[in-house]
């Protein structure tokens, strides 16, 4: 083994490299996992006792000289390329790359404007959050299935403490401070336990909102929705509201936009409906309003919620929801001309 030890130290000591490419492929060939340094060290295990102590030591020897010998390859070459530098022109003017919003915060920010425009202000709370905020609170019963593990991701130590399935919770905080008119949207990141696809993940954002005055009805809440609609989508957009339900408001209702890419006459987008679902909606339950210390009886709302992934999908016409969180610059690009 000593031979085999001795003719490896006389190869690399002769090693020459004509670029960095090269430097590289003589680190791989004696210095990574599967190299020569590293298969003799695998050999090693077989020697005997009283040889370990003299073998190791020369096992060492070889492969500090290896690696001398590779960054001594690799600094020749950074040494060519700075003296190229400095030969360059210092009064050049510099070039930079232009960086860009995510297609998500230009779309936030978007939907917090169209809002602002109507008397709508912004408020944030907590991703950790606690059953009261986030389920019962809001009308949601023990047995509901929300609360299920598949849905929910919980703190172990604390079965009460979990991450926020929505901005709900917000509404809920707001509406124990805040004394009515309430005129509010609440845009944050939400955590649900779902398979990662193409159309659905772990983590998304949503933006809801919540107004509470007297004589709040579903009408205003219609209004609302359609002068945001056309803001976001377009002056010929148009909105149909279906009965739905959810624990925290009665009655409740989903909403759909013609779809912006055929323009209702039917495609792959809106399954061939003409139609797009975005946003959920209602009048806020007076239960939820007693458990905030708001009097039901004088005061009415309602409240929507939307996930911002949805609406930018459909404006930018992406069809893929993992790109929003992959970082691909090729794709972040394309969104540079946008604020």
């Amino acid at each position: 083994m000593k031979d085999r030890i001795d003719q490896l130290v006389a190869e690399v000591e002769s090693l020459k490299a004509g670029s960095l490419e090269e430097v590289e492929q003589l680190r791989l060939k004696y210095l990574s996992k599967k190299g020569l340094v590293s298969a003799l060290f695998d050999d090693f295990k077989s020697v005997a006792s009283e040889k370990k102590r003299e073998v190791g030591q020369l096992l060492n020897e070889l492969k500090n000289t290896a690696n001398q010998k590779i960054d001594e390859l690799k600094s020749g070459f950074d040494t060519e390329e700075t003296t190229l530098s400095e030969n360059q022109d210092p009064s050049r003017p510099a070039f930079f790359q232009p960086g860009s919003r995510h297609p998500l915060s230009i779309v936030r920010n978007q939907i917090n404007e169209i809002f602002s425009r109507i008397g709508f202000t912004v408020a944030d709370g907590p991703e950790i959050e606690d059953d009261w905020h986030n389920f019962s609170a809001l009308n949601f019963t023990a047995d509901h299935p929300a609360r299920d593990m598949q849905d929910t991701f919980f703190i172990a130590t604390n079965p009460d403490i979990l991450l926020r399935t929505h901005t709900s919770s917000i509404q809920i905080r707001t509406m124990e401070t805040t004394k009515p008119p309430i005129r509010m949207v609440f845009p944050g990141r939400v955590f649900r336990n779902e398979a990662i696809s193409a159309r659905a993940h772990c983590i998304f954002h949503q933006v809801e909102g919540l107004y509470i005055d007297k004589h709040v009805s579903f009408a205003d809440l219609k209004q609302t929705l359609m002068y945001f609609a056309k803001e976001m989508f377009g002056e010929n957009t148009k909105i149909r509201l279906r009965p739905s339900y959810f624990p925290f408001t009665e009655p409740s209702g989903e909403m759909d936009v013609s779809c912006n890419i055929c323009g209702g006459v039917g495609c792959n987008i809106c399954k061939y409906t003409g139609w797009v679902e975005i946003l959920g909606c209602g009048m806020v339950d007076p239960n939820a309003l007693e458990n905030c210390g708001i009097d039901s009886q004088i005061y009415t709302g309602f409240a929507f919620g939307m996930g911002i992934e949805r609406i930018t999908m459909l404006k930018y016409q992406i069809k893929d929801l993992r790109l929003f969180f992959e970082n691909d610059v090729r794709f972040l690009r394309q969104f540079s001309g946008a604020f």
